[in-house]
Protein backbone atom coordinates (compact mmCIF):
# COMPACT_ATOMS: atom_id res chain seq x y z
CA UNK A 1 0.00 0.00 0.00
CA UNK A 2 2.70 2.01 0.91
CA UNK A 3 4.49 1.65 -2.17
CA UNK A 4 1.24 2.21 -4.21
CA UNK A 5 1.03 5.70 -2.60
CA UNK A 6 4.74 7.01 -2.99
CA UNK A 7 4.33 5.98 -6.64
CA UNK A 8 1.43 7.98 -6.78
CA UNK A 9 3.07 11.39 -5.21
CA UNK A 10 5.51 10.72 -7.86
CA UNK A 11 3.38 11.13 -10.42
CA UNK A 12 1.80 14.08 -9.01
CA UNK A 13 5.41 15.90 -8.49
CA UNK A 14 6.04 14.87 -12.04
CA UNK A 15 2.44 16.70 -13.36
CA UNK A 16 2.97 20.12 -11.14
CA UNK A 17 6.90 20.40 -12.33
CA UNK A 18 5.33 19.82 -16.05
CA UNK A 19 3.00 22.83 -15.68
CA UNK A 20 5.14 25.01 -13.77
CA UNK A 21 7.68 24.52 -16.89
CA UNK A 22 5.04 25.21 -19.16
CA UNK A 23 4.40 28.12 -17.60
CA UNK A 24 7.67 29.55 -17.66
CA UNK A 25 9.11 29.12 -21.05
CA UNK A 26 5.94 29.96 -22.63
CA UNK A 27 6.94 33.34 -23.80
CA UNK A 28 4.52 33.01 -27.18
CA UNK A 29 1.63 33.06 -25.16
CA UNK A 30 2.31 36.70 -23.66
CA UNK A 31 0.89 38.46 -26.37
CA UNK A 32 -2.21 36.57 -26.55
CA UNK A 33 -2.34 37.14 -22.74
CA UNK A 34 -1.37 41.03 -23.13
CA UNK A 35 -4.09 41.03 -26.11
CA UNK A 36 -6.45 42.88 -24.38
CA UNK A 37 -4.44 45.17 -22.77
CA UNK A 38 -2.88 46.18 -26.53
CA UNK A 39 -6.35 46.68 -27.57
CA UNK A 40 -7.26 48.73 -24.88
CA UNK A 41 -4.41 50.74 -25.72
CA UNK A 42 -4.92 50.91 -29.53
CA UNK A 43 -8.38 52.12 -28.12
CA UNK A 44 -6.87 54.94 -25.98
CA UNK A 45 -4.72 56.07 -28.48
CA UNK A 46 -7.97 56.59 -31.58
CA UNK A 47 -9.52 58.06 -28.81
CA UNK A 48 -6.64 60.30 -28.04
CA UNK A 49 -6.51 60.83 -32.00
CA UNK A 50 -10.03 61.46 -32.19
CA UNK A 51 -9.82 63.84 -28.95
CA UNK A 52 -6.84 65.76 -31.27
CA UNK A 53 -9.07 65.81 -34.22
CA UNK A 54 -11.73 67.56 -32.36
CA UNK A 55 -9.44 69.87 -30.72
CA UNK A 56 -8.03 71.16 -33.93
CA UNK A 57 -11.45 71.63 -35.84
CA UNK A 58 -12.27 73.66 -32.99
CA UNK A 59 -9.17 75.41 -33.66
CA UNK A 60 -10.20 76.03 -37.14
CA UNK A 61 -13.56 77.31 -36.09
CA UNK A 62 -11.53 79.77 -34.31
CA UNK A 63 -9.35 80.95 -36.40
CA UNK A 64 -9.03 84.41 -38.55
CA UNK A 65 -7.37 84.92 -41.39
CA UNK A 66 -6.74 88.65 -42.97
CA UNK A 67 -6.90 88.88 -46.21
CA UNK A 68 -6.05 92.31 -48.02
CA UNK A 69 -6.64 92.03 -51.45
CA UNK A 70 -5.22 94.85 -53.73
CA UNK A 71 -8.45 96.20 -55.06
CA UNK A 72 -11.37 94.91 -55.47
CA UNK A 73 -12.73 96.74 -58.93
CA UNK A 74 -10.58 93.85 -60.61
CA UNK A 75 -12.69 91.15 -62.31
CA UNK A 76 -9.55 87.73 -61.29
CA UNK A 77 -8.95 88.86 -58.24
CA UNK A 78 -13.33 89.03 -57.44
CA UNK A 79 -13.36 85.63 -58.55
CA UNK A 80 -10.21 84.39 -56.86
CA UNK A 81 -11.74 86.21 -53.23
CA UNK A 82 -14.62 84.45 -53.48
CA UNK A 83 -12.72 80.78 -53.67
CA UNK A 84 -11.41 81.79 -51.10
CA UNK A 85 -14.21 82.88 -49.23
CA UNK A 86 -15.81 79.25 -50.25
CA UNK A 87 -12.50 77.20 -49.17
CA UNK A 88 -13.05 79.23 -45.26
CA UNK A 89 -16.65 78.36 -45.21
CA UNK A 90 -15.86 74.36 -46.26
CA UNK A 91 -13.13 74.69 -43.03
CA UNK A 92 -15.00 77.04 -41.03
CA UNK A 93 -12.59 79.36 -40.67
CA UNK A 94 -13.24 83.03 -40.55
CA UNK A 95 -11.88 85.06 -42.94
CA UNK A 96 -11.73 88.84 -43.02
CA UNK A 97 -11.25 90.64 -46.57
CA UNK A 98 -10.77 94.03 -46.70
CA UNK A 99 -10.23 96.16 -50.01
CA UNK A 100 -6.56 98.42 -50.51
CA UNK A 101 -8.50 100.59 -53.06
CA UNK A 102 -5.03 100.05 -55.38
CA UNK A 103 -3.14 102.20 -52.67
CA UNK A 104 -0.12 101.01 -50.52
CA UNK A 105 -0.91 103.25 -47.50
CA UNK A 106 -4.31 101.89 -47.40
CA UNK A 107 -2.85 98.45 -47.21
CA UNK A 108 -0.42 99.08 -44.80
CA UNK A 109 -2.53 100.02 -42.34
CA UNK A 110 -5.46 96.90 -43.08
CA UNK A 111 -2.51 94.57 -41.99
CA UNK A 112 -1.86 97.19 -39.54
CA UNK A 113 -5.11 96.39 -37.78
CA UNK A 114 -5.15 92.85 -38.63
CA UNK A 115 -2.06 92.13 -36.45
CA UNK A 116 -3.14 94.54 -33.77
CA UNK A 117 -6.55 92.26 -33.34
CA UNK A 118 -4.17 89.25 -33.23
CA UNK A 119 -5.21 87.14 -36.52
CA UNK A 120 -3.65 83.70 -36.79
CA UNK A 121 -2.39 84.48 -40.16
CA UNK A 122 -2.20 86.78 -43.21
CA UNK A 123 -2.89 86.41 -47.01
CA UNK A 124 -1.84 89.18 -48.73
CA UNK A 125 -2.17 90.08 -52.34
CA UNK A 126 0.66 92.87 -52.70
CA UNK A 127 -0.48 96.20 -54.24
CA UNK A 128 3.68 96.66 -54.49
CA UNK A 129 5.59 94.10 -54.40
CA UNK A 130 8.73 95.82 -53.27
CA UNK A 131 6.66 97.13 -50.19
CA UNK A 132 6.57 92.74 -48.71
CA UNK A 133 9.74 93.42 -47.03
CA UNK A 134 7.60 96.11 -44.60
CA UNK A 135 4.75 93.34 -43.92
CA UNK A 136 6.90 90.36 -44.00
CA UNK A 137 8.88 92.16 -40.84
CA UNK A 138 5.89 93.50 -38.93
CA UNK A 139 4.63 90.09 -39.27
CA UNK A 140 7.74 88.16 -37.84
CA UNK A 141 7.56 90.77 -35.01
CA UNK A 142 4.03 89.65 -34.17
CA UNK A 143 4.88 85.99 -35.21
CA UNK A 144 1.94 85.90 -37.51
CA UNK A 145 2.42 83.66 -40.83
CA UNK A 146 2.19 85.41 -43.94
CA UNK A 147 1.03 83.83 -47.26
CA UNK A 148 1.52 86.28 -50.43
CA UNK A 149 -0.44 85.75 -53.38
CA UNK A 150 -1.14 87.30 -56.81
CA UNK A 151 1.94 89.85 -56.58
CA UNK A 152 5.07 87.72 -56.07
CA UNK A 153 7.61 89.65 -53.75
CA UNK A 154 10.97 89.64 -54.46
CA UNK A 155 13.15 86.74 -53.35
CA UNK A 156 15.54 88.17 -50.90
CA UNK A 157 12.28 89.50 -49.52
CA UNK A 158 10.69 86.16 -49.34
CA UNK A 159 13.82 84.77 -47.77
CA UNK A 160 13.74 87.06 -44.68
CA UNK A 161 11.34 84.43 -42.56
CA UNK A 162 10.54 80.67 -42.62
CA UNK A 163 6.74 81.58 -41.82
CA UNK A 164 6.11 83.44 -45.21
CA UNK A 165 4.80 81.67 -48.78
CA UNK A 166 3.76 82.61 -51.95
CA UNK A 167 0.92 80.91 -54.28
CA UNK A 168 1.17 81.72 -57.64
CA UNK A 169 1.98 80.53 -61.59
CA UNK A 170 4.54 81.54 -63.74
CA UNK A 171 3.95 83.79 -65.22
CA UNK A 172 6.15 83.21 -68.34
CA UNK A 173 3.99 80.15 -69.07
CA UNK A 174 1.08 82.43 -69.97
CA UNK A 175 3.17 84.55 -72.25
CA UNK A 176 4.42 81.47 -73.50
CA UNK A 177 0.68 80.12 -74.22
CA UNK A 178 -0.26 83.63 -76.36
CA UNK A 179 2.64 83.82 -78.71
CA UNK A 180 1.92 79.74 -79.44
CA UNK A 181 -1.00 80.75 -80.66
CA UNK A 182 -0.38 83.30 -82.64
CA UNK A 183 2.29 80.69 -83.90
CA UNK A 184 -0.55 78.55 -84.61
CA UNK A 185 -2.91 81.54 -86.16
CA UNK A 186 -0.06 83.19 -88.30
CA UNK A 187 0.64 79.78 -90.10
CA UNK A 188 -2.60 78.55 -90.90
CA UNK A 189 -4.05 82.16 -91.67
CA UNK A 190 -2.05 83.45 -94.89
CA UNK A 191 -4.36 86.81 -94.17
CA UNK A 192 -2.68 87.48 -91.09
CA UNK A 193 -0.49 88.78 -92.91
CA UNK A 194 -1.69 92.14 -93.72
CA UNK A 195 0.62 93.83 -95.29
CA UNK A 196 2.46 90.91 -96.78
CA UNK A 197 6.17 91.82 -95.16
CA UNK A 198 6.37 88.37 -93.28
CA UNK A 199 6.92 90.01 -89.89
CA UNK A 200 4.50 89.85 -86.95
CA UNK A 201 3.80 93.71 -86.45
CA UNK A 202 2.13 93.15 -82.65
CA UNK A 203 1.13 95.61 -79.38
CA UNK A 204 1.50 94.68 -76.19
CA UNK A 205 -1.04 96.18 -73.35
CA UNK A 206 0.94 95.70 -70.26
CA UNK A 207 -0.50 95.65 -66.60
CA UNK A 208 0.63 97.51 -63.81
CA UNK A 209 4.55 98.55 -64.46
CA UNK A 210 6.83 96.59 -62.57
CA UNK A 211 4.26 93.64 -61.52
CA UNK A 212 5.77 90.41 -62.42
CA UNK A 213 2.83 88.81 -64.26
CA UNK A 214 3.33 92.52 -66.69
CA UNK A 215 6.88 92.04 -66.95
CA UNK A 216 7.15 88.26 -67.84
CA UNK A 217 3.71 87.69 -70.32
CA UNK A 218 4.95 91.16 -72.18
CA UNK A 219 8.51 89.53 -72.71
CA UNK A 220 7.42 85.33 -73.38
CA UNK A 221 4.66 86.45 -75.69
CA UNK A 222 7.28 87.57 -77.93
CA UNK A 223 9.47 85.01 -77.04
CA UNK A 224 7.00 82.05 -77.81
CA UNK A 225 6.72 83.63 -81.37
CA UNK A 226 10.44 83.95 -81.86
CA UNK A 227 11.67 80.77 -80.67
CA UNK A 228 9.09 79.09 -83.34
CA UNK A 229 11.08 81.24 -85.58
CA UNK A 230 8.68 84.39 -86.68
CA UNK A 231 10.06 87.70 -87.37
CA UNK A 232 8.38 90.20 -85.30
CA UNK A 233 8.43 93.92 -84.72
CA UNK A 234 6.74 95.81 -81.56
CA UNK A 235 4.43 98.85 -83.26
CA UNK A 236 3.50 100.39 -79.62
CA UNK A 237 3.61 98.95 -76.25
CA UNK A 238 1.97 100.61 -72.92
CA UNK A 239 0.23 100.40 -70.03
CA UNK A 240 -3.39 99.79 -68.93
CA UNK A 241 -3.30 99.27 -65.23
CA UNK A 242 -5.19 95.95 -65.78
CA UNK A 243 -8.47 97.99 -66.19
CA UNK A 244 -10.61 97.13 -69.53
CA UNK A 245 -11.54 101.10 -69.61
CA UNK A 246 -7.49 101.90 -69.55
CA UNK A 247 -7.33 98.90 -72.04
CA UNK A 248 -10.13 100.32 -74.16
CA UNK A 249 -8.47 103.55 -74.36
CA UNK A 250 -5.03 102.40 -75.01
CA UNK A 251 -6.31 100.08 -77.94
CA UNK A 252 -7.66 103.32 -79.56
CA UNK A 253 -4.79 105.56 -79.56
CA UNK A 254 -2.89 102.49 -80.87
CA UNK A 255 -4.97 102.42 -83.94
CA UNK A 256 -5.36 106.25 -84.29
CA UNK A 257 -1.29 106.25 -84.82
CA UNK A 258 -1.00 102.94 -86.36
CA UNK A 259 -2.24 101.62 -89.69
CA UNK A 260 0.11 98.10 -89.45
CA UNK A 261 -1.42 96.17 -86.06
CA UNK A 262 -1.33 92.56 -86.68
CA UNK A 263 -1.77 91.16 -83.56
CA UNK A 264 -2.66 92.81 -79.58
CA UNK A 265 -0.87 90.71 -76.65
CA UNK A 266 -2.89 91.46 -73.06
CA UNK A 267 -1.43 91.00 -69.98
CA UNK A 268 -4.75 90.13 -68.42
CA UNK A 269 -8.43 89.60 -69.84
CA UNK A 270 -10.11 92.21 -68.78
CA UNK A 271 -7.55 94.72 -70.26
CA UNK A 272 -8.12 92.35 -73.40
CA UNK A 273 -11.70 93.11 -73.59
CA UNK A 274 -11.22 97.33 -73.51
CA UNK A 275 -9.04 96.29 -76.68
CA UNK A 276 -11.90 94.52 -78.06
CA UNK A 277 -14.18 97.15 -77.61
CA UNK A 278 -11.97 99.68 -79.39
CA UNK A 279 -11.26 97.09 -82.27
CA UNK A 280 -15.29 96.81 -82.81
CA UNK A 281 -15.14 100.70 -83.04
CA UNK A 282 -13.45 100.62 -85.58
CA UNK A 283 -15.39 98.14 -87.60
CA UNK A 284 -13.64 95.13 -86.47
CA UNK A 285 -15.53 91.19 -85.56
CA UNK A 286 -18.55 92.54 -87.48
CA UNK A 287 -20.53 90.97 -90.39
CA UNK A 288 -17.70 91.19 -93.05
CA UNK A 289 -15.31 93.01 -91.07
CA UNK A 290 -11.39 92.75 -90.52
CA UNK A 291 -10.10 90.14 -87.86
CA UNK A 292 -7.28 91.23 -85.55
CA UNK A 293 -6.08 88.08 -83.30
CA UNK A 294 -6.39 89.48 -79.47
CA UNK A 295 -4.31 87.90 -76.67
CA UNK A 296 -6.05 87.90 -72.76
CA UNK A 297 -4.88 85.47 -69.85
CA UNK A 298 -6.90 84.29 -66.69
CA UNK A 299 -9.74 82.90 -68.55
CA UNK A 300 -12.07 84.98 -66.68
CA UNK A 301 -15.65 84.30 -67.16
CA UNK A 302 -16.08 87.18 -69.56
CA UNK A 303 -12.84 86.43 -71.20
CA UNK A 304 -14.56 82.99 -72.28
CA UNK A 305 -17.23 84.37 -73.38
CA UNK A 306 -15.50 86.60 -75.68
CA UNK A 307 -13.89 83.19 -77.00
CA UNK A 308 -17.08 81.95 -77.94
CA UNK A 309 -17.95 84.84 -79.58
CA UNK A 310 -15.22 84.59 -81.48
CA UNK A 311 -13.41 88.30 -80.58
CA UNK A 312 -10.59 86.48 -78.31
CA UNK A 313 -8.72 84.38 -79.93
CA UNK A 314 -6.92 83.00 -76.80
CA UNK A 315 -6.23 83.10 -73.34
CA UNK A 316 -5.30 81.21 -70.36
CA UNK A 317 -6.41 79.64 -67.59
CA UNK A 318 -4.88 81.27 -64.53
CA UNK A 319 -6.81 79.06 -62.35
CA UNK A 320 -8.10 81.20 -59.58
CA UNK A 321 -9.72 78.80 -57.78
CA UNK A 322 -7.12 75.98 -56.58
CA UNK A 323 -5.02 79.32 -56.20
CA UNK A 324 -7.38 80.80 -53.64
CA UNK A 325 -7.94 77.31 -52.05
CA UNK A 326 -4.43 76.72 -51.34
CA UNK A 327 -3.88 80.17 -49.85
CA UNK A 328 -6.74 79.11 -47.36
CA UNK A 329 -5.16 76.01 -46.55
CA UNK A 330 -1.87 76.87 -46.56
CA UNK A 331 -2.63 79.63 -43.98
CA UNK A 332 -4.77 77.23 -41.83
CA UNK A 333 -1.58 74.96 -41.65
CA UNK A 334 0.88 77.63 -41.08
CA UNK A 335 -1.53 78.76 -37.73
CA UNK A 336 -1.54 76.04 -36.38
CA UNK A 337 2.16 75.38 -36.36
CA UNK A 338 2.35 73.00 -38.79
CA UNK A 339 5.12 72.55 -41.51
CA UNK A 340 3.27 71.88 -45.40
CA UNK A 341 3.69 68.47 -46.32
CA UNK A 342 2.79 66.01 -48.79
CA UNK A 343 0.85 64.69 -46.12
CA UNK A 344 -0.74 67.58 -44.62
CA UNK A 345 -1.34 69.62 -48.26
CA UNK A 346 -3.13 69.15 -51.54
CA UNK A 347 -0.96 71.56 -53.15
CA UNK A 348 2.57 70.26 -54.32
CA UNK A 349 5.17 72.86 -52.49
CA UNK A 350 8.83 74.14 -54.08
CA UNK A 351 10.24 75.75 -51.17
CA UNK A 352 8.22 78.33 -49.87
CA UNK A 353 6.34 78.59 -53.37
CA UNK A 354 3.12 76.57 -54.45
CA UNK A 355 2.85 76.61 -58.45
CA UNK A 356 -0.54 76.41 -59.85
CA UNK A 357 -0.27 75.28 -63.84
CA UNK A 358 -1.80 77.72 -66.15
CA UNK A 359 -3.49 76.13 -69.15
CA UNK A 360 -4.03 77.47 -72.46
CA UNK A 361 -8.08 78.42 -73.76
CA UNK A 362 -8.95 78.33 -77.10
CA UNK A 363 -12.82 77.91 -79.24
CA UNK A 364 -11.52 74.31 -79.09
CA UNK A 365 -11.57 73.56 -75.53
CA UNK A 366 -13.16 76.50 -73.69
CA UNK A 367 -16.40 74.77 -72.85
CA UNK A 368 -13.92 72.62 -71.03
CA UNK A 369 -13.82 75.08 -67.91
CA UNK A 370 -17.48 76.68 -68.21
Amino acid sequence: MKKVLTALMASLMVLSLGACGGSESSSTAEPASSAPAASEAASEGAASEAASEGEAAADLSGMTIGASIRKYDDTYLTEQRNHMQAKADEMGINIDFTDSKADQTTQNNNIDIYITKGYNALAVNMQERSAADVVIQKAQNADIPVVFFNTEPFAEAMEMWDKVYYVGAKAEESGLMQGQAMVEYWNSHPEADKNGDGIVQYVIIMGEPGHQDAELRSEYCVKGMTDAGLQVEEVAVDTAMWDRVQGQDTMATFLAAHDNIEAVFCNNDDMALGAIEALKAQGYFGEGGEYMPVFGVDATEPGKDAIREGTMLATSLNDAQNQGYAVVELCALLAQGQTPTADNFSYEMDGQYVWIPYVAVTAENVDQFS
